[in-house]
């Protein structure tokens, strides 16, 4: 039977529109769509479990993966099938999950997948941008509570013009890449890397796109209604007692409220709520307890949320004493590591970060391999998290989704000030030694410094900074906080970092929780991040004013060469003999990448000793050393002939040529010996090609007077006594043939 299709088009304008199609693929799945733009094509399911799990969260797996089929290509490496996620599989990943999750009842706990696959690929279109419309869309035609129909966007700006999901190359001229996710009410969720633009500009971009927004959960609800909307599922609701809630929060709230004003420590303040806890818990009896279930403990929660939030908006005080706009105590440091090619502290308050920097050739980029994009990245960043920075233990199962996605941040918060023409591959490493609230804009912070102690040129350091928001709807009252701490971070509205320099934004990333957060708030909230922001630039430019002019005497040099393609084969010689040869005698590391489009070769020489990459150069220019007609080059002897000299130029050691026994002097040389021997130096002309040998040609008697009455011989015509006086000669060191 052919399947019935329901179908909703989305213009974009431009000749570009986005398809929503649903009814013909997956049809056992909850919720199923295919969304395509060109030749893009994403199919996604949503499944959710009929029964509730026994805990307190909401099991939610998003999950986004590109199949290599969809671009023609087999999978890399040894297995030719697809694996464990890419980083920027990963990522896309978290920008769906942290729109989605909120929107699903707090009181939901049934396993819920959502799968995003790329069927199809199309080189114009970003796949990433439009896989939070095939999640919302998906779960749209299911019975999920979901409160309602979000979407994203990239938005982009060429020439001052907002462009909405552009392709990979005009985002390659882009001065912003934004992902915004929103409802049709309110913005979710911004990500993104600027070129230093201002406050205004981002809140500009982020309206543009949530106008697009818009269009897409009509389209929706639209696709929704003509498919058929199913009814809400039922499901066992928690438990409420409000008299239990009123009772708690009443033994709870004024003690907490007097802990957070005393302010103190993590650990001490941490100790006081649970022992506070402890005594609310303990006033009730085992069976009462086993009654009210988890009820206590979460009534107790939200108690304390609340009188955190009230002394913010009432004093203005936080739980470590600060104002809204003060910053924890910053300390610096550089080159802390002995052996490493640039390393950096950065401290405040009770979070810390060591950067370490590497330099290395092309050949230590990284690889990217995706279906939807191939490249390489010459600088890039990787953060951990390990467990005792947050006084834990606990299991260690490999890079987790969270250390990828605060990389990438602090990557795209660094990457525009690295210069265009950094001759190195730089990796920078953050290292998590101690984490209370933005251990990624700490990663920011000992990036710069790490990169400007090992002597790579930034443009311009940059800072970063996590901030916070507390409001009250029904007051209007609101509190930004400055440098949030990791309690701050889950009990207020609003979390965003954002990076810069002094002159503007680089990277953001922002998580809203409050509904119909206007644009005045946010650009208030932008503006006091700019505040923090220099203030930390200025510690960082106490410690390291600016870059290194050198790499450290132990750090590698980098030296770049182009050389013609032509001469690229007797660099690297027969079986890479030659190249081998001479990184082995230098000590350096020589990469060679070929240029189709200028049709030259550019050679990379990376090693610590001077000498090693000069004699390399030397190699390289003894290589395309051409002499030039007519012009005059200093010699040595290498070898002695009968019927000349082989000598080797000097400005390009060996290039060899023959100095023919007729060119010695104008007299008559009967012997080489009497005119030049093994080691001599002198001058010597070139005269070009012989065109009867076809071998270059060079001359000692044209650099000399000719001799007073000097007659010049005709040349010999060649007959039989010739020809039989040659083979004569070519026969005179043979061994007799034997009868």
């Amino acid at each position: 039977m052919i399947p019935k299709v329901f179908k909703e088009v989305i213009d974009l304008g431009d000749g570009r529109e986005i398809s929503i199609e649903t009814g013909k693929l997956a049809k056992q799945a909850h919720g199923s769509v295919v969304v395509q733009s060109g030749k893009c094509m994403l199919l996604c399911t949503v499944v959710s479990n009929y029964e509730q799990k026994d805990i307190d969260f909401l099991p939610l797996t998003v999950d986004y993966r590109e199949k290599f089929a969809a671009a023609g290509r087999y999978p890399g490496g040894f297995f030719k099938r697809e694996a464990r996620p890419s980083d920027g599989e990963v990522l896309t990943m978290r920008l769906v999950d942290r729109v989605l999750r909120p929107l699903f009842p707090k009181d939901y706990h049934s396993e819920t997948q959502v799968m995003i696959q790329l069927m199809s690929h199309d080189d114009d279109v970003m796949p990433d941008a439009m896989a939070g419309l095939a999640a919302s869309a998906a779960i749209q035609l299911s019975d999920f509570p979901f409160e309602c129909a979000i979407s994203e966007a990239r938005v982009g700006r060429i020439n001052g013009e907002f462009i909405i999901n552009p392709t990979r190359s005009q985002l390659a001229e882009s001065d912003i890449d934004m992902m915004i996710g929103a409802s049709a009410d309110s913005v979710m969720m911004v990500e993104g890397e600027m070129d230093e633009i201002s406050e205004e500009e981002m809140a500009d971009a982020i309206k543009f796109a949530h106008d697009a927004i818009k269009v897409q959960c009509a389209a929706q609800l639209r696709l929704a209604e003509a498919f058929g909307k199913k009814e809400v599922r039922e499901y066992p609701e928690e438990r409420e007692d409000e008299d239990l809630a009123k009772k708690v929060h009443d033994m709870a709230y004024d003690k907490v409220y007097a802990i957070a004003k005393a302010s103190s420590a993590k650990h001490e303040r941490s100790a006081a709520f649970k022992e506070i806890k402890e005594e609310i818990i303990a006033t009730f009896s085992e069976e009462e307890l086993e009654d009210f279930g988890g009820l206590v403990s979460k009534y107790y929660r939200k108690a304390e949320k609340a009188a955190i939030r009230d002394l913010t908006l009432n004093e203005g005080l936080r739980l470590d004493g600060r104002k809204t706009d003060e910053i924890r105590p910053i300390w610096c440091e550089i080159d802390y590591l002995p052996s490493t090619h640039g390393s950096a502290i950065f401290s405040r308050g009770e979070t810390q970060a060591l950067a370490t920097v590497t330099l290395g050739t092309s050949r230590d980029a990284n690889k990217i391999d995706m279906p939807s994009h191939e490249g390489e990245e010459n600088f890039y960043l990787h953060y951990n998290f390990p467990p005792f920075c947050t006084g834990e233990a606990r299991p260690i199962r490999g890079t987790s989704r969270r250390e990828v996605g605060h990389g990438n941040l602090a990557q795209r918060a660094l990457k525009g000030m690295v210069p265009e023409d950094c001759p190195y591959t730089v990796r920078v490493v953050s290292e998590v030694l101690e984490s209370n609230g933005s251990s990624s804009m700490a990663t920011v912070c000992a990036g710069t410094m790490a990169m400007m102690d090992a002597g790579v040129q930034l443009k311009k350091p940059v800072s970063g900074i996590a901030m916070g928001l507390i409001s009250d709807a029904d007051s209007g009252n609101y509190a930004v906080l400055s440098d949030i701490l990791g309690d701050e971070d889950h009990l207020g509205d609003m979390d965003f970092k954002v990076t810069g320099t002094e002159d503007g934004i680089t990277a953001c990333q922002m998580d809203i929780k409050v509904k119909g957060l206007s644009y005045e708030i946010l650009v208030n909230a932008l503006k006091q991040a700019r505040a923090g922001r220099l203030h930390i630039l200025t510690k960082l430019t106490d410690t390291i004013a600016t870059p290194a002019s050198e790499v450290k005497p132990h750090s590698p040099k980098m030296v770049t060469r182009t050389i013609p393609n032509e001469f690229i084969g007797a660099l690297i010689g027969p079986g890479g003999k030659v190249i081998q040869e001479l990184q082995k005698e230098t000590g350096t590391t020589i990469v060679i990448n070929e240029d189709p489009v200028t049709e030259e070769g550019i050679v990379e020489i990376l090693g610590t000793d001077q000498d090693g990459i000069d004699a390399v150069l030397t190699k390289i220019d003894s290589l395309m050393f051409k002499p030039q007609m007519n012009q005059s080059y200093k010699v040595k002897v290498i070898k002695m002939l009968d019927f000349g000299a082989v000598v080797e130029y000097l400005d390009a050691p060996g290039n060899e040529t023959l100095l023919h026994v007729s060119e010695l002097a104008w007299e008559r040389t009967e012997n080489v010996s009497d005119v030049v021997n093994m080691g001599d130096e002198f001058e010597v002309k070139y005269l070009g090609t012989d065109p009867r040998t076809r071998k270059e040609k060079v001359s000692r008697k044209a650099l000399l007077e000719k001799p007073e009455g000097y007659v010049e011989r005709p040349p010999r015509k060649s007959n039989d006594r010739d020809r039989s006086r040659g083979r004569d000669d070519r026969n005179r060191d043979r061994k007799p043939r034997r009868d």
